[in-house]
């Protein structure tokens, strides 16, 4: 019998309206799955099943009376607890916000349900969303899927790890540093960080404003580059909440404009070395694009470093000064690895107004000089991170007789967030551990849907999404 959890959502969308899967029996078949997996992957914080059931229950009255469905008609999703979902949780992991439930949908929340999506429930962050793995003092550690003794990533690790187990058919999650392409990669799923304001971040906890808007997003995660750009489409759109808004339309490439974009791939950025694996998925997905038509160069952007320096000052320095009135006084009810975060945040001088005005200046020169590189590469390939996924509790690891260190062991994915450029993380093979390595296709703003669609070629060229070993 087939496993009706580790369809597509796009495949899902279609069985329900040939009638051929009932709406009840998917939501029915998700939350046994949770039943069973919740516990060992603690992904979910929360699980309403009543209104999912009931809500199952009015979509197969919907396709019984052969009323019009949404894309996404019947499909269970799941939310990132940072992101308000009427009547749950939205605690971004923290002890301080303990108790915090939405009033209101956010208004991607609301594009969904307008499609006939359900939300089934929300998933574990990191405390306030600061770190690339996901535990707190709230709920506690999320495991990985692919090994439980590994994290599945953060701060997006529970929507992660709750899509790559079945139990959740694609969902949302947040990134202003890699929130989303590194648990994607960690577990073997697909994700699109978008341009700031393509997808509205309105509803999201911290706030999108200030140096919060420039680099941070919300986005989807799912098994698919095909349900990527289903949700994606479903949710883009500007919204008033979001600073960054802009009213671009929806324009999907046709073949011929994709195949004459060049892209340009680097295995590594000159500072921090990748394994052997991660090296080897980036050739692997460069040759996979040739073979479908695609020029693709090595080529790596100068400037990186400046704009990962850069990056530090908007989400370390400027981002610790914004949360730090929260966290003074509550010193004794934060978890661990945020006063850790906090520790390396207060090791730098804090940004003074002309400090600030200097760092804003700085990445507005540097997004120019990068930009006008890529008019000749207008698409990238990289690497996601310098390592799958690692065990709890690491914070270092020797790469080529290097020590990487945490905090740069995921650069290669906080250039893009203060570029402000959309990015898809996309698998593509396994390490000899039998995790999952994804590689990392950026473009320029504004163009998800040249990203998405090199991203669904090079899809269709490598193995894609596995089901992970822990069922």
């Amino acid at each position: 019998m087939q496993d009706l959890t580790f369809f597509s959502a796009v495949q899902m969308a279609e069985q329900i309206r040939h009638k051929r899967i009932s709406p009840v029996d998917l939501i029915e078949a998700h939350l046994t799955k949770i039943d069973k997996l919740n516990p060992s992957l603690n992904a979910f914080v929360q699980v309403d099943r009543e209104r999912s059931l009931q809500q199952g229950r009015e979509a197969e009255a919907a396709v019984i009376r052969g009323a019009r469905l949404g894309l996404l008609h019947g499909v269970p999703v799941s939310i990132k607890s940072s992101i308000e979902v009427a009547g749950f949780r939205c605690e971004a992991g923290t002890k301080l916000r303990q108790g915090a439930v939405a009033t209101q949908d956010a208004p991607l929340v609301s594009r969904l349900r307008a499609t006939g999506a359900i939300v089934l429930g929300v998933t574990n962050t990191p405390e306030l969303l600061m770190a690339w793995e996901t535990d707190n003092l709230l709920y506690g550690r999320t495991n990985n899927p692919w090994d439980l003794t590994r994290t599945p990533g953060g701060s997006s690790g529970g929507e992660a790890a709750a899509i790559a187990s079945g139990m959740s058919a694609g969902g949302v999650g947040s990134d202003g540093g890699g929130s989303i392409r590194v648990p994607a990669h960690f577990t073997g799923i697909c994700g699109l960080k978008p341009t700031p304001g393509r997808i509205p971040a309105t509803g999201h906890f911290p706030n999108s404003l200030g140096p919060f808007a420039l680099i941070g997003v919300v986005g989807p995660m799912a098994r698919t580059v095909q349900d990527l750009k289903v949700l994606f489409e479903v949710m883009q759109g500007p919204d008033v909440g979001d600073p960054c808004a802009a009213p671009v339309p929806l324009r999907w490439p046709s073949r011929d404009e994709l195949k004459g974009i060049r892209i340009g791939y680097f295995e590594d950025d000159g500072r921090t070395p990748v394994n052997a694996e991660t090296s080897a998925a980036v050739r692997t997905a460069a040759e996979a694009l040739r073979r479908t038509g695609f020029q693709v160069e090595p080529f790596r952007p100068d400037g990186l470093e400046t704009a990962r320096q850069l990056w530090w000052k908007f989400f370390g320095v400027a981002g610790g000064m914004l949360l730090g009135p929260m966290m003074r006084g509550h010193e004794a009810e934060l978890s661990p690895i945020l006063k850790q975060f906090s520790s390396w945040v207060q090791a730098q001088p804090p940004q003074t107004g002309e400090s600030l005005l200097d760092t804003w200046i700085q990445r507005d020169v540097i997004r120019t000089q990068i930009f006008t590189q890529m008019r000749e590469y207008p698409m990238l390939l990289c690497p996601v991170a310098a390592i799958p996924a690692f065990k709890h509790g690491e914070r270092s690891w020797q790469i080529d007789g290097k020590t990487v260190e945490y905090l740069d062991a995921w650069s290669y994915t906080e250039w893009f967030n203060l570029l402000g450029t959309p990015a898809v993380a996309v698998p593509i093979c396994q390490s000899p551990e039998g995790l999952p390595i994804g590689v990392q296709i950026s473009g320029r703003p504004w163009e998800e849907e040249l990203v998405l669609s090199v991203a669904a070629e090079l899809e269709a060229q490598s193995d894609g999404w596995h089901k992970p070993p822990f069922d």
